[in-house]
């Protein structure tokens, strides 16, 4: 019966997680406030647009931004970043001057068979 229940016991629940910042995620805030910071700058201060197109162009920004770079089902720029091909291989070592070795054993051979 004791063999069915876990040996260890989880003490915080939000070890290995990703940390959040209410429903959003913390790595994405920083993104997010230099994009609000431009689409401010570009629509209020130098197109001179008024309130609901700045909000629409950083609202627009911050969902590009996080379906980019987002760590759910959404990963597409991870896909361009290069992984590496980790391979296992076992072979004998072999010399590249094999055939001289071989070559000089068999002539030490037949110099000694000769000199006997």
């Amino acid at each position: 019966m004791e063999s069915n229940k876990s040996k260890h016991r989880t003490v915080n629940a939000t070890l290995g997680k990703q940390p959040n910042i209410g429903p959003f995620p913390a790595d994405q805030l920083i993104p997010w406030a230099i994009i609000c910071a431009l689409s401010y700058y570009l629509c209020h201060g130098l197109l001179k647009l008024n309130w609901v197109w700045t909000i629409a162009s950083a609202a627009w920004g911050i969902s590009t931004w996080w379906i980019l770079t987002a760590n759910g089902a959404w990963k597409i720029l991870s896909k361009f970043v290069a992984t590496p091909n980790w391979t296992r291989v076992r072979c004998s070592y072999q010399p590249i001057l094999q055939s001289k070795i071989i070559n000089t054993k068999k002539a030490r051979k037949v110099k000694n068979r000769s000199r006997g």
